[in-house]
């Protein structure tokens, strides 16, 4: 994320100046003014409530959590970053020490502005038209057998633990261990709910305040055991792809390729950009027509724009450059917005029951310990496969962040995006037709 500089020649012996010990990319004597005059302007109430004061305010937050986060000794090897982007905010807004015009101004970019559909759009469309076309072919292949193997593994062992911890089994599968993979809350969450409530003819209300703290633990689990495999990484290289899912004989050269030194040019980035877009806007269009959600058609037809080649390689490379700015720009803002709005500390804290947290757990470790041996197994490298299914249990979108920016692996999103959308919609079908089925 930043690092502490060491002294020129010129200056050894005098000290290090304030201006090389860096928050983020910024020096920390300018971050400072900089996030006083965001803290000035909120607190006179001139900061305003639109994309401008939400990108300030979030900016700010999430380059100082960042920071601390990766310096923290321990916390910075499981995910430190990803860990105190999320929880900070959302505790800071429980005690209400977040100013009403700072919370409006992030309230209106992240919901009134969609941004966080506007960063996956991003990085899904500009990672996928820069992969190598092997990787994306062998990837989405490859991927469903780790996943397949994941969730049938975690619905057992949840199921499991929970009953052994003093759960009815009923309760363990269909109230903690199925929302845990049934894709996040909105995409998961509320249409299992509304599935189980006209199956029980009730009203969703009635389960959404018992299974949402185990989609937001599932989350926790899943981004500190992300932290983990990135150290494991680093440990044991030969375990890790640098962000490459499976195994093809030509890595080094692929890798190589894939970290390259491309020109910049900034007329591409804007065609780019324009490409993200319109690839989220043609998955809105067609969901009515062929019933797919929007984002899983997005990720499809980038796809398919990449396997037949039909782009020239500089719009490839301008979608590209977007999705480097905005992974290594926009990330920790988009964290600590999910940590303000989308993750109530409250139900949280009430989900901290033993019972509670040791099926949580046993889900999503099963859940990436399948995904771990199941994709060595099939050639793939094992941390990738991993981060891959923990996906699954992650908050949807929000999570594949979280998960992916607490492991340094943003190029995974399509994978992850595929795990989650494709993955939850799969596991609200059978959760919804096994309840009928059982009554």
């Amino acid at each position: 994320m930043s690092t502490l500089i060491p002294p020129s020649s010129d200056t050894a012996g005098k000290g290090i100046s304030p201006f090389s010990v860096k928050i983020g990319p910024l020096p920390w004597p300018v971050y400072a003014v900089l996030a006083a005059i965001v803290y000035g302007a909120s607190v006179t109430g001139k900061l305003p409530a639109d994309m401008t004061g939400g990108i300030a305010v979030m900016m700010c937050m999430g380059l100082l959590l960042a920071e601390i986060g990766s310096r923290t000794p321990v916390l910075k090897n499981i995910g430190g970053p990803a860990i105190l982007c999320m929880f900070v905010p959302s505790v800071m807004v429980y005690y209400h020490l977040v100013n009403d015009a700072s919370l409006k101004a992030v309230s209106s970019f992240m919901k009134d502005a969609n941004f966080l559909y506007f960063y996956i759009a991003c990085l899904v469309v500009g990672s996928l038209l820069g992969m190598a076309r092997q990787i994306l072919i062998q990837g989405f292949l490859r991927m469903f057998v780790p996943l397949l193997a994941g969730t049938l593994a975690s619905l057992a062992m949840g199921t499991l633990v929970g009953t052994l911890m003093g759960m009815k089994p009923y309760n363990a599968f269909f109230y903690v261990v199925v929302p845990i993979l049934s894709g996040g809350m909105g995409e998961g969450l509320l249409p299992l709910s509304a599935s189980y409530a006209a199956i029980q003819h009730t009203t969703p209300d009635k389960f959404l305040p018992h299974m949402a703290p185990a989609v937001m633990m599932g989350n926790v689990c899943a981004i500190v055991i992300a932290g983990f495999l990135k150290r494991l990484g680093e440990k044991k290289p030969e375990y890790s792809g640098g962000g490459l899912l499976v195994k093809t004989g030509h890595d080094d050269l692929l890798r190589a390729a894939q970290t390259e030194e491309k020109p910049i040019e900034f007329a591409l980035m804007g065609a780019g950009l324009l490409m993200a877009c319109t690839a989220y806007a043609f998955g809105l269009l067609m969901s009515p027509i062929l019933k797919i959600p929007a984002p899983i058609i997005m990720i499809f037809s980038a796809a398919l724009l990449k396997v037949l080649g039909v782009l020239p390689e500089p719009m490839e490379r301008g979608a590209y450059h977007i999705y480097k700015f905005v992974s290594a720009n926009l990330t920790w803002a988009l964290v600590v917005g999910v940590g303000a709005l989308l993750t109530p500390w409250g139900d949280v804290v009430s989900a901290l029951s033993f019972a509670y947290l040791c099926t949580v757990i046993a889900t999503v470790a099963t859940m990436i310990a399948s995904g771990f041996f199941v994709g060595k197994l099939m050639n793939m490298y094992p941390i990738e496969a991993a981060l891959v299914t923990a996906c699954h249990s992650g908050m949807g979108g929000t999570g594949d962040v979280a998960i992916l920016s607490s492991a340094s692996r943003m190029e995974m999103m399509p994978f992850a995006q595929i795990s989650t959308r494709i993955g939850g919609a799969c596991m609200v079908v059978a959760a919804a037709i096994l309840m009928r089925f059982l009554g």
